[in-house]
């Protein structure tokens, strides 16, 4: 098996080839402002992982994607708002299980085992080291504010799913906060031991922890 070493100089060459390919002056994407600017997210969120928030300067990133430092002001306007883009682009996705299920007809169980699926999915992603430990990272007051608001959401749209299935049977009843505060705190600690090299995909750590959630301990 490779060294972690190993893995994050291939992982910064990759990421550095790709954002060269990005800059290119002869690629036609070049004028793509959007997918630059997610390039700088990723990049950062991948850096933020591997080398800590307070350990990575817009220098280090700058260097990463082969640009100036001024490029990577262009779009950003410090370090803290970057770090704030990679918690709420891994948010995103966990927001976009519960607008997936927002109409289905289908129970609360099975709409809460889609958000923990799309949860799990976003952990593991490069983002999930900073919607775990963005919070931890001495962010101004109000930067810390909509960091936040925003995870209250995701906590308020898990106890919704959890009362919907108390009351339409396909979940039984508990205490909607706890429950949903184990759900999150298991799910948030997989950015703690998840790897990329790890052989479980984030679909099968998902179904893992449905079992887990669905029949506890209990012998079967």
């Amino acid at each position: 098996m490779a060294s972690r070493s190993t893995r994050d100089n291939t992982a910064k060459k990759s990421a550095a080839d790709a954002a060269t390919a990005l800059w290119s002056p002869s690629a036609s994407r070049v004028r793509d402002r959007e997918r630059k600017r997610e390039a700088v997210i990723q990049t950062a969120a991948r850096a933020f992982r591997a080398r800590g928030y307070h350990n990575t300067s817009l220098d280090d990133i700058a260097g990463i994607l082969n640009v100036t430092k001024p490029t990577v002001y262009h779009y950003v306007e410090n370090k803290e708002q970057l770090l704030f883009e990679c918690f709420q682009t891994g948010l995103a996705q966990i927001m976009a299980g519960f607008e997936e299920v927002a109409d289905s007809k289908a129970t609360a169980r099975e709409r809460l085992s889609l958000v923990i699926t799309r949860y799990a999915e976003a952990i593991t992603s490069d983002f999930g080291w900073c919607m775990v430990q963005a919070e931890n990272q001495d962010l101004s007051p109000a930067m810390s504010r909509k960091v936040k608001l925003l995870k209250s959401e995701i906590d308020q749209g898990l106890r919704k799913l959890i009362r919907d299935g108390a009351r339409d049977g396909s979940l039984r009843k508990c205490d909607d906060k706890m429950t949903a505060f184990a759900i999150a705190g298991a799910l948030n600690w997989i950015a703690h031991w998840y790897r990329e090299d790890e052989p479980l995909s984030a679909t099968q750590i998902a179904t893992r922890y449905l079992e887990l959630f669905d029949l506890g301990l209990q012998p079967r």
